[in-house]
């Protein structure tokens, strides 16, 4: 197996789960006691998240940049961020270092297409979900993408930040998100993509009268795939 480098942290509660879906992945596809090969390096949330608010997204990328060498030096040899908003400079860290780095939102959209819907709902942080850096690139890759409207962006934004990313899980929350993958349906999305790693420690597969894209699943499926291909190289 190649050797996973994690920049997570943004936040912990979702790269736990990404530990978790990782190791237990590596041991259905192994078996036996194998858990997956990988090195995290966890950056401190308040800082990335003062700069997202303050639009200094460049100074952001420069935090993750520098992990991503750490990583690299560490014997990493395919790079994931393990978070949606932060594939804003996934650009940036992709140029500072020589191995790859698995965009999040190719894993996505590989997966959503190869289960059939073209129209999808998007829920995410107010960046993922107003900015181009990742409903482009869900449309580069043959997605047409549905954003809830102004209201249901804040709450689902509100919602990410002031209790998900502090593990906290309401269920008032879940109802209010139902609400919104309702709006998104009857606009006419075919499927909803959890494009926040953190959504899916609310939202299940019942929640939605469509499918569900945990995109923190989708990336963890590809980079196991990736790690154990044989044909995998730098």
């Amino acid at each position: 197996m190649k050797t996973l480098g994690l920049i997570g942290g943004m936040s912990w509660e979702s790269t736990a789960e990404y530990y978790r879906l990782l190791n237990e992945l590596t041991r259905d596809r192994l078996g036996g006691l194998h858990s997956a090969q990988l090195v995290l390096y966890s950056v401190d949330f308040a800082t990335i998240e003062r700069l997202q608010a303050e639009g200094r997204w460049t100074e952001a990328g420069d935090i993750l940049a520098a992990a991503a060498r750490s990583l690299e030096a560490a014997g990493a040899e395919l790079l994931l961020i393990c978070t949606n908003t932060m594939h804003k400079v996934a650009d940036q860290v992709a140029a500072a270092i020589s191995v790859p780095l698995l965009h999040l939102a190719d894993a996505t959209a590989s997966a959503v297409r190869a289960a059939g819907p073209r129209r999808v709902g998007l829920l995410g942080t107010a960046f993922t979900m107003e900015q181009d850096f990742y409903r482009g690139r869900l449309a580069s890759g043959g997605l047409d993408v549905l954003v809830p409207g102004p209201e249901s962006r804040a709450l689902v934004h509100r919602v990410i930040y002031d209790e998900l990313c502090v593990g906290v899980v309401r269920e008032e929350s879940r109802a209010a998100y139902r609400r919104v993958i309702g709006e998104l349906v009857a606009a006419g999305a075919e499927g909803i993509v959890l494009g926040c790693t953190e959504i899916e420690l609310l939202v299940r597969p019942e929640d939605s009268p469509v499918p569900v894209f945990p995109t923190a699943r989708l990336h963890a499926e590809a980079a196991i795939d990736a790690a154990l291909a044989p044909e995998f190289r730098r």
